[in-house]
């Protein structure tokens, strides 16, 4: 009879082909941790006299999301407020001297604020904002000594292309982007009638475009695309006066020189295209004195639809022009001398390029690189770092170049596997210049690096400093902590040893503290941040290290349910939740990146909810995909994922906590593609939980995540990848979510419906929930509570019982 009853209640769950359901919230132990107060976002001015605290709700509302949107060349715009509909708002702002410990209220702020795209001066005295209204984007900036807000513009920023303002270098004057004025009206384009057909053509060279989403489809589109990105710029002191500075165009970037005499400025132009964003369109890039006469044409790139197959392939022409941040009005950029093709042989793929103002002689050669180029930090006259990686390969190489001596050859400081985080030098330590921008710490021939410290006991972060002329490192500092974890911020004063860290344990919240490297490490706290977890704080949580069949090293974080008696060892259900990376050495793979020690902070991007609800968990479970050599990892992906989440269960179930006919798993994205495909290929787990996946690798034939082949290049790899292609060998039950509104790349809404109508025809137990108006990352309150409701109920009856 029980079971009798256990299987009517399990059939009536999926029963019903759909469910008039309302918004429902989960169980008071996962609503407590939920429904929290999030703590503030803290920026701090370089000098560290001030911090801003930026407040804000802890999740959308539905009415947020349900606003009026237009998804045009990869943006998603709100053609009323004209800014991003996918943006997420401060409510509330606050200085401190960080010196004293009382929060100043700024003063002044709009009613109701809806505050983004905070910018600090050069100077540091004042800092600019965008104010949402709900007719459109204002300019305020706030006095930081103060604390007052002002307004200076009228609801008429154009923000539809991202941060609308720059500051000029005296602090003075903002360039704004201002919507044209007499702006033609949008053009609906459900109920214009077209004038002709779309069409579309292709001049036979082969490129490799990924399933972009919110792509331009028709000439309509075109117009209104068009008529959002176009914009006026405007110079507008502190004051408020505003001046014409460049009359209307579809601008796209600017950016001020560090002596702020000159400003380059990027506009789009025609002709669009249908396959890829409107980063790809062509684009002209001119450089202006601060008055607005134009100097020079820098770039000019065309339509880029065509670029050659690898991640490490890039478009030929200029890339990556950039102002040199030690000089006063120095561009770089860069060239590919493969002609962007990662398939031709070369002895040097990059060449990096000098350009002085005014620009009327030839660019200068810098340095060539042996991979792509991946970046370069700025010292002075004598010192540069330049890095460049190599996808294939997963090799970062690491350069000490001289800038004055360009005929001299780069000195190679580290040359590893950039997966190999074991092995990782840290990132060298910056600090802002006479002009306001970031340049490198130097004092003595020295310069410094900051690492996180991943070491196969724990992590241990560091300070070292690294002697340009020997290129050897002295390591000034090492975290000793194995019961909290410290993360090393920078490094605020070098001669003084004065460092800012983060400080956080398993039930401390993260907190910020001056940390003196050269008296005896004393620590000054700046901030006091309390738990919003207490029910939890308490929860057993340990990382856990276990072998796969093949010798590789893996962990995972697990938790026990809070009053676990571990003496007794009650075997109760488990939760896995993980992601898959994809690696090319099992010894980079095998390397954990987890601590223990982390804050305990459970999100709807988890399963940790659930050790309230009496469940184990396995929390961020390594599930490495590894190809050697010439092998691709997608090669053997299957076989890879089998073994990986076997050998998690084995190693939870040798603790004792578990029982092994009772586990099941979930994931996100491609963790979603995981968990379907686990339940597909294995007999491990009685239920799993997809969220925004993608299951037909057919619909993303041109790559996908970390596959560089396309499907015609190997079919097979794709077909037994995709758990649409093997639905009919898949009988597990499966939870399956998605956004209405998906914005990521191959992820569209369609996978998720498409796999569920082939389960559900194939008469697997399945359940499909369509979170409306979510795009790929869930923000909205009612959503996420309904999820943690399905979620919960899903495990209640389909693995607890």
């Amino acid at each position: 009879m029980k079971i009798q009853l256990l299987l009517f209640l399990l059939v009536s769950y999926f029963v019903s082909a759909q469910e008039n359901l309302t918004y429902q919230k989960p169980p008071k132990e996962i609503l407590d941790l939920a429904d929290y107060e999030r703590a503030p976002t803290v920026n701090m001015d370089t000098n560290k006299e001030y911090m801003l605290l930026s407040y804000r709700s802890t999740y959308k509302t539905l009415d947020e999301l349900n606003q009026e949107e237009m998804r045009l060349g990869g943006l998603r715009i709100n053609p009323v407020t004209n800014i991003s509909s996918t943006v997420t708002y401060v409510n509330n702002l606050k200085l401190r001297k960080i010196a004293d410990k009382d929060e100043i209220q700024v003063k002044g702020l709009p009613e109701n604020p809806k505050i983004s795209n905070l910018s600090m001066a050069p100077n540091q005295k004042k800092i600019a904002f965008s104010h949402t209204t709900n007719t459109g984007v204002e300019l305020w900036i706030i006095d930081v000594v103060s604390a007052q807000a002002t307004k200076l513009t009228e609801a008429i920023v154009n923000a539809n292309m991202g941060n609308p303002f720059s500051w000029f270098a005296d602090s003075e004057s903002i360039l704004v982007r201002m919507l044209v004025q007499n702006r033609p009206a949008l053009i609906d384009v459900k109920k214009d009638l077209p004038t002709g057909p779309t069409v579309s053509t292709s001049d036979g060279n082969v490129s490799q475009n990924r399933t972009y989403q919110d792509l331009l489809k028709n000439p309509l589109d075109e117009q209104n695309f068009e008529t959002l990105v176009t914009s006026e710029l405007y110079k507008i002191s502190v004051n408020g006066k505003a001046t014409l500075f460049k009359k209307a165009d579809m601008y796209s970037g600017e950016s001020i020189s560090p002596d702020g005499n000159y400003i380059m400025i990027s506009t789009i132009q025609r002709p669009f295209s249908y396959i890829v964003p409107l980063s790809r369109f062509p684009q002209k890039t001119v450089v202006y004195d601060k008055t607005g006469n134009e100097i020079k044409v820098v770039n000019e790139v065309p339509l880029s639809e065509i670029i050659p197959k690898g991640f490490s392939s890039v478009r030929k022409g200029k890339r990556n022009m950039t102002w040199r941040t030690d000089k006063p009005a120095t561009l770089y950029f860069v060239e590919a001398l493969d002609e962007g093709d990662q398939a031709n042989k070369v002895d040097f793929r990059d060449e990096i390029f000098l350009w002085d103002a005014p620009f009327s002689s030839n660019p200068t050669s810098l340095v060539k690189t042996q991979q792509r180029f991946s970046g370069i930090e700025w010292g002075d006259d004598t010192t540069a770092i330049v890095y460049d990686q190599w996808y294939d390969t997963r090799n970062m190489k690491t350069y000490l170049i001289n800038p004055s001596s360009p005929m001299l050859s780069p000195k190679v400081i580290s040359d590893r596997n950039y997966q190999d985080i074991y092995a990782d030098p840290g990132d060298f330590e910056t600090k802002k210049n006479q002009y306001g921008k970031y340049v490198l710490v130097l004092e003595n021939n020295n310069a410094y690096l900051i690492g996180k410290g991943f070491t196969k006991e724990g992590q241990f972060p560091f300070i070292d400093e690294l002697n340009l002329s020997t290129l050897k490192t002295k390591r000034l500092y090492q975290s000793t902590y194995k019961y909290k974890k410290e993360d090393i911020l920078s490094m605020e004063d070098v001669k003084k040893g004065e460092a800012l860290v983060m400080i956080q344990s398993k039930n401390e919240f993260p907190n910020y503290y001056f940390r003196n490297i050269k008296s005896k490490g004393k620590l000054t706290q700046i901030t006091n941040f309390k738990n919003p977890f207490e029910s939890i704080k308490n929860v057993y949580k340990e990382v856990i290290k276990y072998q796969r069949k093949d010798g590789v090293e893996l962990s995972g974080t697990l938790y026990l349910p809070i009053g676990y008696d571990k003496v007794k060892k009650e075997k109760l259900p488990l939760l896995i939740w993980a992601y898959p990376a994809e690696y090319k050495d099992k010894k980079s793979a095998g390397q954990s990146d987890k601590n223990e020690n982390q804050f305990t902070f459970p999100n709807y991007g988890s399963f940790v909810y659930w050790v309230t609800r009496g469940y184990v968990v396995l929390d961020n479970a390594s599930f490495p995909i590894i190809g050697e050599g010439t092998t691709e990892p997608n090669d053997t992906f299957i076989e890879q994922l089998v073994a990986n989440a076997e050998a998690a269960i084995d190693a939870v179930d040798k603790l004792g906590y578990i029982n092994r006919k009772k586990v099941a798993v979930g994931g996100h994205s491609y963790g979603a593609f995981m968990t379907a495909n686990l339940l597909t290929h294995s007999n491990l787990f009685a239920c799993g939980i997809a969220r925004s996946g993608a299951y037909n690798r057919t619909l993303t034939p041109f790559g996908f995540q970390s596959e560089q082949r396309n499907y015609w290049d190997v079919p097979e790899v794709y077909n037994t990848m995709s758990p649409f292609m093997n639905a009919n060998k898949m009988k597990t039950p499966l939870l399956l979510t998605h956004g209405e509104a998906d914005n990521n790349p191959g992820t569209f809404t369609l996978q998720t419906e498409r796999y569920f109508q082939a389960l559900k025809n194939l008469g697997a137990p399945v359940r499909m929930v369509i979170l409306p108006k979510e795009s790929h990352g869930y923000a909205a309150k009612e959503n996420i509570l309904h999820l943690l409701w399905e979620q919960d109920q899903f495990l209640e009856k389909y693995l607890k019982n």
